[in-house]
């Protein structure tokens, strides 16, 4: 034993002691990588416990009654004992403890139940997504709803923890618990957040701009054109309209090339505008086309839907003649652009207001995805002078001013 313990002292290395390779390197490089992914898995699964413990502890004020059995303080007095018994630990305050209770009570009538196993389902078998965080989870679903092998979910009791709410911090569900007066609006936000990633700022984000109310209210033909997920998810990616609030222009009246100017400045804000998974491909892209160079405002790719995007800018109300320009681009991106790993191009139109009927009028017998949508809230630049000028002209008028006095009181002593 004596041997066995010398042998596993740690001690000094020595440079001729190691013989460095590139196999050596490799193998390095895998224990990071696993080490990180260790790291990982040990977070969402701490995430995930402490969810679960926030929804039983929320499930318990409700099932106990608690203010019945212990009184109407009994909330604050279970707090004040949680943080005595863990002063590190962060969320026991009265407060918290409320929203677990309302978290609870939110999710738990039966139509939100029905909501949340299609949800589940939905993540599940539509998009892997749901399989690949549960092997985050290290397969431990805890009480959360399970699949059957035949793929139907199983309909516990309602108030079983829901699986997917593992996967989304506790700070965004009360982001959604304050601001959704429905399960079914709270449900979309929580699928988002799961698909997309979402941060807690761009969660706020989507509530300022009404994310929920506006996605797949554009007037489109996508569901017409496009197979029946594909044009689902392209009906759904649009809005009735943008808000280009982060955009400035110089006057009110303006032309199509500035508000492309002030949009392009301003990239970052208008693809978070626009939704996630739009990936910016170029402005003014140039397409030859018979010995012409025709060029197209905006060019986008989307990655879950694996297509160009084809966006048409317009100051101006819509005209029917934008349509068929739409859809000359679009059919040109498809022949000239996409490649047999895309699907079809689609095309979206942003203008200053449309009528419906024009609309509906100017797709009727058109076999390209098109979609039309408005915008507002961009900004006039301001025609005042800087403060720093109007600084300068006061005192240019204040030193002439001076030399006025100075010249009239002159011409005045020489009378």
């Amino acid at each position: 034993m004596k041997n066995e313990k010398n042998n596993i002292r740690p001690h000094i290395v020595h440079s001729h002691d190691v013989h460095l390779d590139t196999d050596y390197t490799q193998w390095l490089v895998e224990l990071k990588a696993r080490y990180r992914s260790a790291q990982l898995k040990a977070a969402v699964k701490v995430n995930a416990e402490k969810l679960l413990f926030n929804w039983q502890l929320g499930r318990d004020l409700v099932q106990k009654k608690v203010e019945e059995r212990w009184g109407s303080g009994v909330v604050e007095q279970v707090s004040l004992d949680l943080r005595n018994e863990f002063p590190g630990e962060k969320g026991f305050s009265a407060t918290n403890l409320w929203y677990m209770k309302q978290w609870y009570l939110f999710y738990t009538t039966s139509e939100a139940h029905k909501q949340l196993c299609e949800l589940s389902q939905q993540l599940l078998f539509s998009n892997g997504i749901l399989s690949n965080k549960f092997l985050q989870l290290g397969g431990e679903t805890s009480e959360a709803i399970q699949p059957r092998s035949n793929g139907e979910f199983l309909q516990q009791p309602v108030g079983e923890f829901p699986l997917p709410f593992a996967m989304v911090p506790w700070s965004h569900h009360l982001v959604i618990l304050g601001k959704c007066d429905n399960s079914r609006k709270a449900l979309f936000y929580i699928r988002q957040i799961i698909i997309e990633g979402w941060s807690r700022q761009r969660l706020q984000q989507a509530f300022t701009s009404q994310y929920y109310e506006q996605q797949g209210t554009a007037l489109n033909n996508y569901d017409l054109i496009l197979p029946d997920e594909s044009g689902r998810l392209a009906a759904e990616i649009t809005k009735t309209n943008y808000d280009f609030s982060f955009a400035t222009v110089r006057s009110s009246i303006y032309s199509e090339s500035e508000l492309e100017d002030a949009l392009c400045d301003n990239i970052t804000h208008f693809l978070l505008e626009l939704g996630n998974g739009f990936a910016f491909m170029g402005r003014q892209v140039e397409i030859p086309i018979s010995g012409k160079d025709r060029f197209i405002d905006l060019l986008f790719y989307h990655i879950r839907l694996r297509c160009y995007v084809v966006v048409e800018l317009k100051v101006t109300p819509f005209e029917p003649e934008y349509g068929t320009k739409l859809n000359f681009y679009v059919n040109a991106v498809n022949r000239y652009v996409k490649t047999s790993e895309d699907n079809p191009t689609i095309g979206l139109l942003i203008c200053s207001q449309f009528n419906q009927e024009e609309v509906e009028l100017s797709f009727e017998g058109v076999t390209t995805p098109l979609g039309v949508a408005t915008y507002n809230g961009i900004k006039i630049s301001d025609v005042l002078p800087s403060e720093d000028l109007l600084r300068q002209r006061v005192k240019q008028l204040e030193q002439e001013l001076r030399l006025s006095r100075k010249l009239i009181h002159k011409i005045t002593k020489n009378d």
